[in-house]
This record gives structure tokens, sequence and C-alpha cells, in this order.
């Protein structure tokens, strides 16, 4: 038999409900698989060891009375560490929030133990999750498993990294600019970066947040496989009463009787595209026509302007808490450069345009209801690239340029590895765009490109 922690987590589950092995055995093999990985990666930056046996003993005991049992009933799962666990510190990567202790879980994570899955560790960010890599002023440097000379992505690195060792067969990130999908990319591993609003997103350090990250930030799985991330995403979504914003999905989306199309961008504009990742793009193209899909290479609307506005909005309100926020961490301080305040009119007129870009958006995806794209228009960059000075930090982005629409509009976006880089042994992942609340769709798409060209995962770190 495999080793427990080589499983995905339906596969788990689903051996825990046919009693082929513990609740207990399985949070155990993965206590283990993070004893004997975790120092050569420094993913997992605390371990919820008592926790977790004690959670496994009642979910066995459950198992044993035959109880009802969720979809997730007995499964680890790891959890970035600025999203709240109850009776831990949620630190954001930060010495200043290092004994800044929830009171509750978010909840995501509410969610996920009432699923029957049982928390097993938290994982690194960059301070304040503000980076495309994962160094913290806390907890030090992630290292990608599949080449510690480069950039695990971030911010939901730890996740990725974890994952793809086989410390944790799911995790919970968020993402504002790609901070899902840019680890996912960089570890070959899966998630989504679910419709705005979809998933709940509430901590108690954060009862009042600044417009961008209300527009922008959604909170979301990770996994190894695509079917682990539809699971987890039909357990995190739905309205909660701490976030008022969010959604209860439709019940049955509209089914389409044709073929849906696809809109390809396999070189997007406002930057180089490296070849080996323009090449995995078409291969993933070429699998989704495989697959039924009618693939058309085609830019949506103005779309070098969309990447663009994205990160003005952002900066906007940025410069205002930048000062703040650079005293409390010493990466960003890296970030902060006085700046000249945009007039309100500039601001105000950013906001006009995105809608007016989302209309045009809206419009052509009724015609191509998915876009395939890179996650990244390179390869992951050498460790420490994007942390010396804001010119450097605003490169990084540049080369993660496909993954803001998502954000910038609220759409769905699932990731999915779809091919590797020979010279460094990187993965190379791909991004499923789609209409808002049809994340369905997405997953369904990504799946067909993981069944023809997904990688093997759990690996050793190298």
């Amino acid at each position: 038999m495999n080793e427990l922690w080589t499983y995905s987590a339906v596969e788990l589950a689903a051996g825990i409900a046919q009693k082929d092995f513990s609740c207990a055995e399985v949070v155990e093999a993965h206590l283990r698989r993070i004893e004997a990985v975790n120092p050569r990666v420094n993913a997992v930056v605390r371990i919820l060891a008592d926790e977790a046996r004690r959670d496994a003993v009642e979910a066995d005991r459950k198992v044993a009375a035959g109880a009802p049992l969720g979809p997730l009933h007995g499964v680890p799962f790891t959890i970035k560490d600025n999203i709240d666990v109850a009776g831990h510190p949620t630190t954001h990567g930060l010495p200043v929030y290092a004994d800044a202790v929830a009171p509750s879980d978010a909840p995501v994570v509410e969610r996920m133990r009432a699923a029957g899955a049982i928390a097993i560790g938290r994982t690194n960010l960059p301070d304040l999750g503000v980076f495309l890599s994962t160094e913290s002023t806390l907890y030090g440097l992630t290292k990608n498993p599949w080449n510690p000379e480069r950039t695990v992505g971030g911010s939901s690195g730890g996740e990725g990294a974890a994952l793809a060792t086989g410390m944790s067969p799911m995790g919970l990130g968020n993402d504002s600019s790609g901070s899902l999908r840019n680890p996912a990319n960089a570890t070959g591993v899966a998630t989504i970066k679910p419709t705005q609003w979809r998933v709940p997103d509430a901590s108690f350090q954060h009862q009042g947040q600044m417009l961008f990250y209300q527009l922008f930030v959604s909170q979301g799985p990770m996994a190894r496989r695509i079917r682990d991330v539809r699971v987890a995403l039909g357990v995190l979504e739905g309205a909660h009463p701490r976030d008022p914003w969010s959604l209860d999905p439709p019940v049955a989306p509209p089914l389409g009787t044709a073929p849906l199309r696809v809109a390809m961008v396999s070189e997007p504009p406002g930057g180089p595209t490296a070849p080996v990742i323009a090449e995995v793009v078409r291969n993933a193209g070429g699998a989704l026509r495989d697959a039924g899909y009618e693939v058309v290479e085609i830019l949506p609307p103005r779309y070098e302007e969309t990447l663009h506005l994205k990160p003005q909005i952002e900066s906007d309100e940025m410069r205002y808490k930048m000062k703040e926020f650079a005293a409390k961490g010493k990466y960003l301080k890296s970030l902060y450069a006085p700046v000249t305040d945009s007039s309100a009119e500039v601001v105000l007129n950013r906001y006009i345009v995105r809608h007016e870009l989302a209309r045009l958006w809206s419009q052509f995806m009724a015609e191509y209801p998915l876009v395939l794209s890179p996650v990244w228009a390179q390869l992951p960059f050498e460790v420490g690239f994007d942390l010396g000075t804001p010119e450097s930090a605003y490169a990084a982005y540049v080369i993660a340029r496909p993954v803001l629409p998502a954000n910038l509009f609220g759409l769905p976006s699932a990731c999915v590895s779809a091919g590797r880089d020979l010279a460094t042994g990187l993965p190379i992942g791909v991004l499923l765009t789609g209409r808002r609340m049809r994340d369905g769709e997405c997953l369904d798409a990504a799946e067909a490109i993981e069944a023809r060209l997904g990688l093997k995962t759990p690996i050793d770190p190298g």
C-alpha cells in the first residue's frame, strides 16, 4: 500500500469511511511527513499536533459509531497564517502579530471542520501577503521543492510547498493578486480563486477593510488535484453572517447545448512570454480541443489596459497605509517610497474605467465563456528577486500579469499544472478564467487538462 501522505483528500475520505484505515493513522502519517521534509522547505510554521491527534480520536469515534460523516471526514488540512484559527495567532508573517490570538475560527476553517476535516498546521506567507514570493520577517524563506533556487510563489507559498511534498492533502489560502494561483503554478498543484464573495471572508483583525481588499480578495482551497479542489469549494462556499457581501451559489447553473468556446491567450501582451510557457498553454488548448471544447486564439477586449488597472487601483489605497506597514516588517520597507497622492478625480475615474472594462469582458465572455492563459509569463524567478526595491516588486507583477483580470473583475480562475521546464525542473501551470458564478466550468476545463498533462505529486524536496 502507498504511504497515506501520498493519497488525495478524496481518497483519504473514502478510505476512512470504508474503514480501510483510521483518522488517527492518517494524521500520524502526515505528522511524520512534516517532521521528515519540512526542515528542507520551511512551509509549515506551526504544527497543530496535539489538537490534530485529539480531533482524530473523536473522528474515529464517529466512524465506529456509524454516525453521518462529512465529505472530508478525517482529512488533514493546513491553513495559511493570515486565516484565523481559534486559540492561535494570526501573524501575517510579522513579529508584531506573533501574539495576536484569534478568538474564533474564520468561516472557511469553521466550514472545513464542519465537513470533518482536521487542522494539522499553519503555513508560511510573505509579510502581510503582499509579495509574489514567500519570505516573511517572522518565519523566513519557504523553498520551492522542485528547485530551491527559484521562488515558491506567493502569497500562499507555504501551502503550495506543503501540498507538493505530501505534508498536507488540502489547504486554505487567499488571493488578491494571484496568491492562490501563483504558488500553485510554481509548485505543480491545483487551486481555484472562486468568484468574488462566493466563499466568505472574515477576520477578527480586519473588521473594516480597505476597498481594494473588499473587491479583490477571495478565500479559496488548494490541493494536488482538481477533484479535491472541487470538493473543498463545495464545502467552503455560501453566505455567512460574518461576511455581509458573501453569496450563495446558484443551485443549478444553466447548461449549454454547444461545446464551450475558449479564448486562448498563449502570449499575453504587456511584456515577453517565455517560449516554453507559450508552448504549454498551446498544449493545454490542444487537450481542451480533444475534450470537445472549441479553442480560438483571441485576446479579450482592452486586455493590456486591464492588466495595468488593477495595480493602479491597489496602489492608490496602499500608499496611504505604506508608512504604517513598513514599520512592521523588514521586507515591507522595500515597498515604501514617497509618492505624490493621486487626486480624488483620478482615483474615482479608475473605478469608472473598471466598470467599463468589466462590461466589455462580460460581453466577450458571453461568446467565449473561458479564457485560457499562462499563470505567469515567465518561469518562477530567483529567490529574492521581488524583495529589493519598488521597481523589482513591480517587475514581478509584470511577470505575473495574467492572474490580474480575475481579481479586478471578481471572476473565478482555476490553476492546474500542464507541463514542466526541463532546464530548471520547474512545473508550469495554466489558468482557466470564467464567468461569474460559473466556477464549475473553470474546474471542468482544468480537469480535462489535468487528465492529459498534469504532473505527478507529491514529490520529495529537491
